[in-house]
């Protein structure tokens, strides 16, 4: 299996949502402590026929970072 960018992507994204999963296990414990940034409130473009509502909010934790970093030593041993 080779290396390429889609390969350490992946790793990386499922060591962020591992990670998110770990720290919404232990919501009490120093893994779950983070940041959460982004849209608090959608954003909502009404043009009379369309309405697009628009939203993003990101939450960073001590487990996800853990988790980016375990899917970087996984892709370097690919």
């Amino acid at each position: 299996m080779g290396k390429n960018k889609w390969t350490c992507f992946l790793l990386i994204l499922a060591g962020i949502v591992i990670g998110g999963f770990i720290g919404n296990l232990f919501p009490d414990t120093w893994v779950s402590y983070g940041q959460t940034f982004g849209l608090t409130q959608p954003l909502i473009l009404d043009i009379g026929i369309v309405a697009i509502t628009f939203g993003l909010t990101a939450k960073i934790t001590i487990a996800s970072i853990i988790g980016i970093i375990i899917g970087l030593v996984v892709y370097r041993f690919i």
